[in-house]
């Protein structure tokens, strides 16, 4: 008697419905891996915002530091 491939199914409808299931699974995953790549995205443009001020900000301590050191 041959084995049923547990993966494939006899009845079309099922077999329609369990792929439509799958689906709306994989969707929903995708909506919910597209917002939190959203939200890394969101932190390295926050990061890099704060590594461009911090970029400029030696500049201006050091005249500041000199300042204090020469009053």
């Amino acid at each position: 008697m041959p084995r049923r491939d547990p993966d494939k199914h006899s009845d079309p409808a099922a077999a329609s419905v369990s792929l439509a299931t799958e689906a709306a699974l994989l969707e929903a995953r995708l909506r919910m891996l597209q917002e939190e790549i959203d939200t890394v995205d969101a932190c390295i443009e926050a990061v890099s915002e704060s590594l461009r001020l911090l970029g400029r900000a030696p500049s201006a301590s050091a005249e500041a530091a000199d300042s204090v050191d020469r009053g």
